[in-house]
C-alpha cells in the first residue's frame, strides 16, 4: 500500500460521507430558517418549535433518500473490496 492509495481511499471515504449526508443536512437547514423567519415575524421564541419540526423533515428525508443511502454505501463498500487483492500485492 502507498501512500497515494490511502490517501484516494480517504477521499472517496469523505465523498461518500458528504454524498450521503448532504440530503438531511440540506433539509434540517432549509426547515430550520423557515422556522426561525417565523420566530422572527411572530417573536416567539420556544425552543420545542425548531426542534420538532427539523426532526420530523430529517426523518422523512430517510425515509425517501434512504434506497439512494444504502446504494450509494453498498457501492462504495464493494468498489473497497474489490480494491483490496490489487492494494495488497
Amino acid at each position: 500500500m502507498t501512500p497515494d492509495s490511502i490517501v484516494n481511499i480517504g477521499q472517496q471515504a469523505l465523498l461518500v460521507l458528504l454524498m450521503v449526508s448532504a440530503p438531511m443536512l440540506l433539509a434540517a437547514l432549509a426547515v430550520g430558517l423557515l422556522v426561525s423567519i417565523f420566530q422572527a415575524a411572530t417573536q416567539i421564541n420556544e425552543m420545542t418549535l425548531s426542534f420538532i419540526p427539523k426532526l420530523v423533515t430529517v426523518f422523512l428525508t430517510m425515509v425517501v433518500a434512504g434506497p439512494w443511502i444504502m446504494s450509494t454505501l453498498i457501492d462504495y463498500i464493494r468498489r473497497l473490496y474489490t480494491q483490496i487483492p490489487g492494494l495488497i500485492g
